[in-house]
């Protein structure tokens, strides 16, 4: 059985209404009554917001399966002033009777946050890793991965080059964002997408580092089966990850109109 959710989110706030549709509903934060239902409030339909006579312009469609019925959740932006009454979306979590589609939902809703880095050498070469695990196994990708809680991207890219390839880099930081001044070239490709139907969003910050001379690279033996130096041109065409394989054309785009 399908059925459908509507997901109307603005400045942070949520629409939910009760299980006769009537909202706005708030979560009340530590609650662990759920009523006969396992759930007080939930998202509500699209004919429960028309009759509240709020208009919508919907920005996506996701899909979810909880194992019994799937769940069309349509993701819109009301046509509203700010819904000061509405519920923050952060205090979804803390109320254990807010119906778990409506948890997924803001979950889905949340940023992945990646960030990379091109070094490159100083022959103009490209470092790429073969992957071992995860996404992108037995292919070649940039540095980098998933933030770390509190990690500025800067300082994320950093780190997933040690790790990965057991390099030291500094990444140029001329307004000093990540907390201290590092003169360069600010190069900084930044991209969002949404791969699937799942509606989990990333965003990838790329920068760029240029060496003097090519480092000796030690790959992390659990995650890199080997490191390769590239052209940019055949890093551009070896990188399995649509947000590398964009960054990479971004920085020949750059250097061709220089």
């Amino acid at each position: 059985m399908n059925q459908r959710h509507l997901h109307l989110e603005h400045d942070g706030k949520l629409l939910l209404v009760d299980a006769d549709g009537h909202g706005p509903q708030i979560p009340i934060p530590g609650r662990t009554d759920t009523g006969k239902d396992g759930w007080n409030i939930r998202l509500p339909t699209e004919k429960e917001v028309e009759k509240m006579g709020i208009k919508w312009n919907q920005k996506r469609i996701n899909t979810m399966d909880d194992g019994k019925n799937i769940h069309t959740v349509i993701y819109a932006t009301p046509i509203i002033d700010w819904p000061a009454n509405w519920a923050w979306k952060d205090h979804v979590i803390s109320d254990s009777g807010v119906h778990p589609l409506a948890r997924e939902s803001v979950y889905r809703t949340m940023h992945r946050l990646v960030s990379k880095v091109i070094i490159r050498d100083n022959l103009g070469n490209v470092l790429l890793g073969k992957v071992l695990r995860g996404h992108f196994k037995g292919f070649w990708t940039l540095p980098g991965g998933y933030l770390d809680y509190s990690e500025h991207p800067r300082i994320g890219a950093i780190r997933e080059a040690y790790e990965e390839m057991g390099i030291d880099i500094v990444i140029a930081d001329p307004m000093g964002e990540s907390g201290e001044v590092h003169p360069g070239d600010n190069f900084c490709h930044i991209q969002e997408r949404i791969f699937s139907g799942e509606g989990i969003q990333y965003v990838s910050f790329t920068y760029l580092v240029d060496l003097n001379k090519r480092p000796e690279i030690s790959p992390k033996p659990d995650e890199i089966e080997e490191g390769g130096w590239f052209s940019l041109e055949d890093a551009i065409q070896r990188a399995a990850s649509i947000f590398d394989k964009e960054a990479l054309e971004a920085l020949q785009r750059l250097e061709g109109e220089s």
